[in-house]
């Protein structure tokens, strides 16, 4: 799809052509003719996005490449955690809520509309000394339901393991759970307010084990397979990878019943720079 800016500003030449053959007609004031010889009717206004911190990469990207290509839009963007931006969509304190989980039945019957924009996989890490390198399904529900306490009972060394998980609400927290069928029966050791906190913690705590979107890995943890099943694009793609999930830019109707403007962020985020910037950050297009 191209980029709308480029749209308005064809519309803005084919016009001053018109005007141009029109002179003397009397139809279009001198104000009207100097912003058309100028080029162009510019995108204006401030577009303002809230929830999931998992997406903070793609939105960050995003706003960066959108706001150099329109210089007259502001974007702000809080990430205060995928419930909390649903919650403030449907208030109507912000235009788009990100959320790093499926919505809701109740979230769809108030309105909230789900455009997926990327996939994003949730990798398991542990520490960089952990000597286990693969979970089952089973096993790793065990570790987060307290059953399985201690990493000599996987295979690696006789130490305990720490449970690190999301906060209440986190996007992350609600898809691992739920996909592993393990929702308010988990046994965190603790429980962190963002993504980053999560890989940090995890880097410099023996024993311990989190999860995180799969595009912030780095090379200060380890992420174990599942199943045998290494996170990653093609097994996540094939649907052999257990832990994947929609990253969503929630409207409060369709697309289009939005502002021109919101409607010139979603024709972003569907051109070829916006595609760009999604596969940039290590996530998935969906298909």
């Amino acid at each position: 799809m191209k980029n709308r800016t480029k749209r308005l500003l064809g519309v803005g030449v084919a016009a001053a052509l018109a005007l141009g053959l029109l002179t003397g007609c009397g139809s279009k004031s001198e104000g009207e003719a100097a912003g058309e010889e100028s080029g162009t009717e510019e995108l204006s206004g401030t577009i303002a996005l809230a929830g999931s911190t998992s997406m903070e990469k793609l939105c960050e990207g995003m706003k960066e490449s959108f706001e150099a290509a329109n210089p007259g839009v502001t974007i702000t963007v809080e990430y205060t955690g995928s419930s909390a931006g649903i919650e403030s969509l449907e208030a109507g304190s912000v235009d788009i809520g990100n959320s790093s989980r499926a919505l809701k039945d109740e979230e769809k019957e108030a309105g909230i509309v789900e455009n997926i924009v990327a996939i994003d996989g949730i990798a398991t890490i542990v520490d960089k000394d952990n000597e286990v390198k693969d979970l089952s399904e089973d096993q790793l529900s065990a570790i987060y339901k307290g059953e399985i306490t201690n990493w000599k009972e996987l295979g690696g060394k006789d130490e305990a393991i720490v449970v690190i998980g999301r906060e209440a609400g986190s996007g992350t927290r609600g898809a691992f759970e739920e996909l592993l069928g393990i929702e308010d029966s988990c046994a965190y050791a603790q429980e962190l307010d963002s993504t980053g906190a999560v890989l940090a913690k995890v880097a410099a705590t023996p024993g311990s084990i989190g999860y995180v979107s799969l595009d912030v890995v780095d090379d200060t943890v380890k992420a174990v397979s599942l199943n045998g099943v290494e996170a990653n694009e093609e097994n996540i793609l094939a649907g052999d990878y257990i832990l994947s999930r929609p990253f969503v830019m929630a409207t409060k109707g369709e697309i289009s019943e939005q502002s021109e403007l919101i409607k010139a962020w979603f024709d972003y985020v569907q051109s070829e720079e916006g595609q760009e910037v999604i596969k940039s950050m290590g996530l998935i297009l969906p298909r």
